[in-house]
Parts: structure tokens; sequence; C-alpha cells
């Protein structure tokens, strides 16, 4: 099987498929920034990377969606779109990574498909941005329309400074995503989906409110409830991710809320916390796939 890793050169990723590949598969990166394509040209292939003939792989994994302009992302996808509509197994979809990175349209397909999450209200405007923060109960979450690994998130508790912060963001041209804080223990679960196969960890923060791994957390392995499981299920469906991380947080209260689905979830912490060879399960889960489609 030919597998091109959509992703950063370099990326740890990367090197723990081929890794895992050993001489199995073969395992190359396609970056983002190197896509390209062309129409009724002979001379160049119609997709390609770095002139490199996509179509020669099997499937592509989306490991990165880095920054990009509105243009660059949606040529991205389009190409993308372009290989799953020639039969290769694109991983994640398009369309679900399209769902994903936005966690606007995220968490509406959540909400639509009955799963709990924070109330959420989402606005342009720093008087809206306002009074939303009020609506929200004074304590809000702040998120970036797009991004990962808790980057750009701050807790708001100060109209004053929520404010100053909406006014500058409104005039950088952002969208202002807001959800109300939710009191936990500190900890939260992330349920990482290949296919039928379901793993988990918990993370926990003592010095920080964000549970991301790349800001200190630490982790452990855990069982998932039944709860846990068909919230984490069916949020990957929501998104239509086969390949999906969705983190999970249980309120003081007891309720559980989803938090968001990353279409392009990381491993190693997973891998490390759990003692299981991740990127072999993901090329067995991309090699059934490939062969399923063939037989199909």
């Amino acid at each position: 099987m030919r597998v091109a890793v959509v992703a950063t050169p370099g990326s740890w990723y990367v090197e723990d498929l081929r890794r895992a590949a050993g001489e199995r598969h073969q395992v190359e990166v396609a970056p983002f920034p190197e896509l390209a394509a062309s129409l009724n040209a002979a001379e160049r292939p119609a997709l390609a990377a770095a002139s490199r003939d996509l179509t020669v792989f099997d499937v592509f994994l989306v490991r990165t969606m880095p920054p990009a302009s509105l243009e660059q992302v949606i040529f991205r996808m389009d190409v993308l779109g372009r290989l799953e509509a020639a039969g290769k197994v694109v991983v994640n979809p398009p369309k679900a990574i399209e769902a994903a990175v936005d966690k606007y349209l995220t968490s509406a397909r959540l909400a639509a498909a009955g799963l709990p999450i924070p109330r959420t209200m989402v606005c342009q405007g720093r008087d809206e941005g306002v009074a939303a923060f009020e609506a929200l109960g004074g304590d809000v979450v702040l998120k970036p329309l797009f991004g990962g690994e808790g980057r750009g998130i701050a807790r708001l508790q100060n109209l004053d400074v929520a404010a100053r912060a909406f006014q500058t963001l409104s005039q950088l041209g952002s969208v202002l995503y807001l959800q109300e804080f939710i009191p936990h223990e500190g900890f939260d679960v992330r349920a990482f989906l290949l296919g039928d196969r379901l793993l988990a960890m918990r993370r926990s923060n003592p010095s920080d409110w964000r549970t991301n791994v790349s800001r200190g957390a630490m982790t452990e392995k855990i069982e998932l409830t039944d709860e846990e499981v068909d919230l984490a299920r069916r949020s990957a469906a929501a998104v239509g991710a086969p390949l999906a991380g969705v983190d999970l947080l249980t309120a003081r209260d007891g309720r559980r809320f989803v938090l968001e689905v990353n279409a392009a979830p990381g491993w190693k912490a997973l891998a490390a916390t759990l003692e299981v060879d991740v990127a072999l399960l993901v090329l067995d889960y991309l090699e059934t796939v490939v062969r399923g489609r063939a037989e199909a």
C-alpha cells in the first residue's frame, strides 16, 4: 500500500508511520502547501505534490491543517475532493475535515444530532459579544473559529476585559465564538476513534484549566463508560469522520459535554499512555479500507 501523509515535512507522525510500516507499506509525505493541479495539460500530473503524481498513491491520510488563506484552504480541500472522486481513499474525507476545522459547524452538527454541548454563541461585533458574554453568565471560553491544541483560547470572567478582547478581534475581522465555561474537576477525556476501534485516555492539568497535552497536561489510561462510548461514536458520526479525536468533559454536577471533534487527531501521547502502537493500528485500518474499496 502506498500512503501519502498530508503533513508537515519532518513530522513525528510521518516517521512513526514509516516505522510502523516497515517494508510492508510505502509512506511518503505530501505537504498541503505543495499540492498542485492541472487540467488539460498532459505534460503535468492532474494532481500533484511538488511535481509528484498523487494518483499513484492508494490512500491519503490528512494529519494536519496548517493556517492558510481562505483561497488556499478551499483549493486544498478541492484537491482532496478530486482525489476522492478519482477513487482514492482519503482519511478523513474532505467534508469531514471541513466540518471539524470549523468549531461553529462542528457544534451545530453535534447539536443537531442531539449531543450535549456547552451553551454556545457566535457573533461578529463587540456589542454582540458583550451581550453573549452576559447571556452566558459572565464566565465564558473564547475560542478561535479555526485552530486546535488550545491555541488562542481564553477564559473571560471580567466584562471590561471581554469587551476589549471583542473589540480587538472584531477589528481584525475575527468571528467571536463563545461557550459557557463548564466548572469541572480539572480533567477531560480524549476518545480516539479509528473505524470501529476506540481508544481513550484521561487528561488532567493541575495548573491550567485547559487540558491539552501540548500545554503540559498529564495523561492516564481510562476505561470509558457506556455513555462516553456512545457520545464519542455519535460525535464522530455527526462530523462524518472515521478517524476522530473526541473531547468529552464531565461537569462537577455530573453532566457530560462534547467539547470538540478533531478530524486530524494526534496519537503520540495516546500511544505512550496506553503502550499501544497506534501508528500500526492506523495503517491496518487504512489497509482494510483500501481492500474493501478494491473488492466493492
